[in-house]
């Protein structure tokens, strides 16, 4: 059966590696035509390889750093480009619309576990720049490309840390909570456009998140996982996928996903060796 997402539009922010990366593949596998964002541009081109090879009917990349306006309008920009180019080649002779179907904000990340009295400004800052202001950024400059296709989708993906934070978690927790806030208002203000807003919230996954929290310490990277079966990237982007297939009538707000061994924040079951 032929996919809802076939030769439409998707945008993923921070594809290079994680849910984005999986998120890219799992919507190549549609056949849907990729925007890939992220900065480690090198990765971008592997992910955008893998993600034609998955069947993406075509998969592009470029630079982008979320926490600075200009390189989001940028990208944006040369986005709406790329869209115009191929929905010209398509149109026949018809005036083409631009339209990206999926928006998926997954830029973000968490750095360092520090309590607040030790916490360090370019950690927080940084945090909060791409976790919030970037889902702000990158959501401004989408949405006119958006706003004449009711059924399209802004995915949001966010953390169970949202809703529940643990020591060590106040900025990320703080910036995971404005995500969830930011979801929550503009399903209010998009209310009537036809489009649909989510935010999809892992709990414990095991993906590159943890590395670059503790800035390449692979020791430290591996010890929250130990004796779990966490959550994967493909988890979360099977998860984004069908939300984004969902029948036009259907808007899921809200998703919570934990692995089977993560009751709580706190209450994990680990086997021991």
């Amino acid at each position: 059966m032929k996919s809802r997402l076939k030769d439409k539009w998707v945008l993923v922010t921070g594809a290079s590696s994680g849910f984005g990366a999986a998120t890219a593949r799992s919507f190549g596998a549609e056949g849907a035509k990729l925007l890939l964002g992220a900065r480690r541009v090198d990765r971008l081109e592997q992910v955008a390889a893998e993600a034609r090879k998955a069947g993406a009917a075509e998969a592009h990349f470029r630079f982008l750093d979320v926490s600075r306006t200009a390189s989001v309008e940028e990208y944006v920009a040369w986005a709406r480009q790329m869209i115009g180019v191929g929905q010209t080649a398509s149109a026949k002779g018809q005036s083409p619309r631009i339209c990206l179907e999926v928006l998926v904000n997954n830029a973000g990340g968490a750095l360092g576990l520090d309590t607040v009295a030790e916490g360090k400004d370019e950690d927080w800052e940084t945090m909060l720049q791409t976790n919030v202001l970037g889902v702000l950024r990158m959501t401004r400059a989408a949405l006119p490309l958006m706003l004449e296709n009711p059924g399209g989708s802004i995915i949001n993906v966010g953390s169970h840390a949202s809703r529940y934070t643990y020591e060590g978690g106040a900025a990320y927790s703080a910036a995971k909570a404005g995500e969830l806030q930011i979801t929550r208002t503009l399903r209010l203000e998009l209310n009537g456009t036809g489009l649909r807003v989510c935010t999809i919230d892992p709990g414990l996954a095991e993906t590159e998140f943890s590395l670059v929290r503790f800035k390449g310490d692979v020791a430290k990277a591996k010890k929250p996982y130990e004796g779990t079966f966490p959550l994967t990237g493909e988890d979360i982007a099977e998860a984004i996928v069908w939300t984004a297939t969902r029948p036009a009538h259907v808007n899921i707000d809200e998703m919570i996903i934990k692995p089977t061994d993560q009751a709580a924040m706190h209450k994990v079951f680990r086997r021991v060796k």
